[in-house]
Formats: C-alpha cells, sequence, structure tokens
C-alpha cells in the first residue's frame, strides 16, 4: 500500500519581503523560502502551500490579510489569469527597481567577475501598447476559473471555443482574451471579430490534444509605418475546411482595410511554428516595413524583430555607443536576423558582417541593405557554432569589434571560443536573458573585462529585462 501524502500546509500571516525571479515574490517562515505570485512587497496573506521542496515551497494566496500600500490596481481585466503581466500590480518605478536588481543579482552571482557600476535602467517610453507583435491560440475546450466554475449552472458544457493566451504550465488551455493592453486596440477588435465570425459560422476550434479543428493560431503584427499583417493558421481536417477557412480570410479582409498584409497558412504538425512551412499571401504584402532614424526594415512573417519598437532604437543606440566605431572597423553582428543591428552601424563601421540562423531573415537583411543603399555589410544564414568557426575568421578578417545578440540560451561554447580566438578589441553583448549573458561573460572572463553596464527595460509589467554589456580586451 502507498502511504498516504500529507496534506500541504496553510500558512497564515505572512509578510511578502521581496521581488523574486520569473515575477513571483518572495517570503520567509523559520528557514523556509516561499515563492508566490500576483504579491507585491508589503502584502500580508494567508498561504496555501502548492509544492514543497527541500529549501523552498511554491504557495498561492488564499486571503489578503492586508494589502501593501506599494499595490496598485492592474489595468487588466485578466490580470492573474492569462499570466502574460504578473507585474501589473506593481508601479512602473518599482518594476524597473526590480529589473535593475535582478541585473546585479545574476551577473554577481552567476558570472562571479569583477563589474562596474551599472548605469540605471533605461525604463520603456510606453507602458501601454508597446508592443508590435502578440500571438494569440485557438482551442475548443476553454479554460475556466474556479469563480467562473462555481457560479455555471449545473449541465452546461464547457466546449467553448476561445481565442486567447495559453495559462501558464498549461500547453492546451487558453483562456479567452476580451481586451489586451499591451498592443494597439486594433488587435482587440480583430481577434474578436475572428472569434465572432467562427461561432457565427460553426467554423470550429483546434484540440492540441486530439489534433483537429480549423481555427489554431493567430499572429498580429504591427509597425510604426502604420501597416498591419495578420497570420492565420489553420488546420484542415474534413471535406470544405478550405473554403471555409477562405471565408473568414475575404471577412477580415473586408473588414480590416488596415491589414496590409494579411497571410495564412495549413499547418498539419504537432506544433505552431511555421518557419519551415510555405505561407499563402491572401491580400497585399508579404511585408511590413519598420523605420528607426533614416532606416527602413523590411519584417516578414518569419522575421524576428524586437516587438517593442521604440525602446528597441534606444537599445540598439546602447550598443552602437558602446561599439565606438570610428568608421575603420570590421564588425562581426552575430544573430543579427532581418539585420537590424547590422544595417544600423555599418555607416559608422568600414564593413559589417552578419550571421543568424533563419534563411527568410538573412534575406530579408540584404533587402534591408539595398531598400538603405548600404554596400558595406554581408550576411551568411546558418547555425551559428557551424558558420562562425576559425576558417570563417581567417577568410574574412579579424573583427575590430563584435555585436552579439544571442537568443535566451546564450551562445553555444564553441562560439564563445572562436570569439576568444579572434581577438576582437570590443565586444558588446546584447541579451534578453541576463543569466545565460552572466554564463557567457564568466567565460569570457579570461580575456576580456566588462567595462560598462546598461539594463534596458523591453517588456513593461513582466520580470523580462534586456542588458547590454561592453567588454574590453585585457591588456597583456
Amino acid at each position: 500500500m502507498s502511504r498516504k501524502r500529507k496534506p500541504l500546509p496553510i500558512l497564515e500571516n505572512v509578510t511578502i519581503e521581496a521581488v523574486a525571479a520569473e515575477g513571483k515574490c518572495v517570503a520567509h517562515v523559520n528557514d523556509m523560502v516561499i515563492f508566490v505570485s500576483f504579491v507585491v512587497p508589503g502584502d500580508i496573506v494567508n498561504l496555501q502551500v502548492r509544492k514543497k521542496r527541500h529549501s523552498y515551497c511554491e504557495a498561492t494566496v488564499v486571503k489578503f490579510v492586508k494589502y501593501s500600500e506599494l499595490r496598485i490596481k492592474p489595468m487588466c481585466d485578466h490580470f492573474g489569469i492569462c499570466g502574460g503581466c504578473k507585474w501589473q500590480n506593481l508601479p512602473y518605478s518599482e518594476q524597473l527597481k526590480a529589473k535593475q536588481q535582478q541585473v546585479f543579482d545574476q551577473l554577481t552571482r552567476i558570472g562571479k567577475i569583477e563589474l562596474p557600476e551599472f548605469s540605471p535602467i533605461m525604463g520603456s517610453v510606453h507602458t501601454k501598447a508597446y508592443r508590435n507583435k502578440l500571438e494569440f491560440g485557438c482551442a475548443n475546450k476553454r479554460w475556466y476559473t474556479a469563480e467562473e466554475l462555481q457560479d455555471m449552472p449545473e449541465g452546461i458544457g464547457l466546449t467553448e471555443g476561445a481565442i486567447g493566451f495559453h495559462i501558464t504550465g498549461a500547453f492546451d488551455k487558453i483562456y479567452p482574451i476580451e481586451k489586451c493592453w499591451l498592443m494597439d486596440n486594433l488587435q482587440n477588435e480583430i481577434r474578436n471579430s475572428i472569434r465572432n465570425y467562427a461561432l457565427e459560422n460553426n467554423l470550429t476550434f483546434f484540440d492540441l490534444r486530439q489534433q483537429h479543428g480549423l481555427l489554431r493560431d493567430i499572429m498580429v503584427r504591427n509597425s510604426n509605418t502604420g501597416e498591419w499583417m495578420v497570420l492565420i493558421q489553420f488546420h484542415y481536417d474534413v471535406e470544405g475546411d478550405e473554403q471555409r477557412a477562405l471565408g473568414l480570410m475575404q471577412h477580415l479582409a473586408d473588414s480590416f482595410p488596415q491589414i496590409s498584409s494579411l497571410l495564412y497558412v495549413n499547418n498539419q504538425k504537432g506544433n505552431d511554428t511555421f518557419n519551415d512551412l510555405d505561407l499563402i499571401l491572401f491580400k497585399g504584402n508579404d511585408h511590413i516595413f519598420e523605420t528607426m532614424e533614416d532606416l527602413r526594415f523590411k519584417v516578414g512573417p518569419k522575421s524576428f524583430y524586437q516587438t517593442n519598437t521604440e525602446q528597441a532604437y534606444h537599445l540598439y543606440d546602447v550598443a552602437r555607443r558602446f561599439a565606438n566605431l570610428t568608421g575603420e572597423e570590421l564588425v562581426y553582428d552575430l544573430y543579427t536576423g532581418t539585420g537590424t543591428i547590422a544595417n544600423f552601424v555599418a555607416k559608422r563601421a568600414k564593413k559589417v558582417i552578419g550571421i543568424e540562423y533563419v534563411p527568410e531573415a538573412i534575406e530579408d537583411a540584404k533587402v534591408n541593405s539595398e531598400i538603405n543603399k548600404i554596400q558595406n555589410t554581408l550576411f551568411y544564414a546558418g547555425d551559428m557554432k557551424d558558420i562562425l568557426t576559425e576558417s570563417f575568421v581567417q577568410e574574412h578578417g579579424r573583427p575590430d569589434v563584435i555585436i552579439t545578440d544571442p537568443p535566451r540560451a546564450g551562445m553555444h561554447p564553441d562560439v564563445v571560443n572562436v570569439i576568444l580566438g579572434a581577438h576582437p578589441k570590443r565586444i558588446v553583448y546584447v541579451s534578453c536573458n541576463p543569466a545565460t549573458q552572466a554564463r557567457d561573460l564568466a567565460l569570457l572572463d579570461v580575456d576580456y573585462k566588462v567595462v560598462a553596464v546598461q539594463p534596458v527595460d523591453m517588456f513593461p509589467h513582466t520580470p523580462h529585462v534586456e542588458n547590454v554589456v561592453l567588454l574590453e580586451e585585457r591588456l597583456a
């Protein structure tokens, strides 16, 4: 017989002490560290322990005994459910303090290297409608909160279709979103129009577990040139699904003339990624444009572009300032995406070589150079550790400056070794994950010293933060 598990305890009158990682806050009861979501420092709460480990536990609030004076009212009706903006109840000034501390803690605790004084974090120009891209999942069985289930009459089915965001930790559960504040309100109108059309015309919603249902995923992008892109992923199951999909596409084209790039795809894969699929253009162009200073950037549905357009300019301006270019340097731009940084710094460099994994993004990078009449850039597509080798450096020349902006996982050790072997004078490391950045900085510390650190907030109301670090070669 299996032993009966002891019920997890309820902890009473616990004071929330500080902001912790991943959008949670931290408290202590005796020697136990407790992580709690959707609270702010100063809250006094009763907690139900949900997960217990040897040195810490995770808990949820069952009662607020006293609210913190720091607490503010979240702007979104979905706060606490969708999990996307876990810091809406915290004033923006306090969010910035927490992010600054997060960068400091991760670089010092993980990197364990000598660091200069940090520059104050650069806050976002906008804290609402700051995103240029959102993705919404579709599900044939929407997520219901405990309160919704309690108030639901008996006998009502739980199969209502939904379009919204995934619940944290649940890959197949979608909570329907009526209004998201992170992007211009037109995205709300488009999304809600798709949902209403689907319900009125009996379009099926996707079942991720059973892999059937027509309406699967929606991506919406806009730009500072006023253009809009919408991509809908369908999953054709039965005869007539293609015509039903085209009916929805025509509805969008008729209802929203603002959409300048309207695309769709029949995705039969087990996941929602579409980089390896052929997209179909229904209306307009297969791209939109972003502008930065006097540059124009072509952005396609498969392209990476920073999701906070205005703040991206400030991020790249920091990177360019750290690079300290005089016009005589050879620059390597690693993980170049659509060549935004490469083209942004090209006018101040002798030559810029960009490397990126996604071939479509590299084609956009080349087009972006052509559009902007930039002739001193070269771009290569492929896995960074396979492209950036010692023979590549011998062929193209030793870089004076390397700018690297890797994904959250950071740089492969082979890439770090090639950078060390190339001996650039300066390295500008742009990161969306200070933890993996700290790990990489420790590897580079053998030959390079960190001389400047500039955190930049790209994602208000979330715990995510970008960080730019300047490294200079140590003198022999």
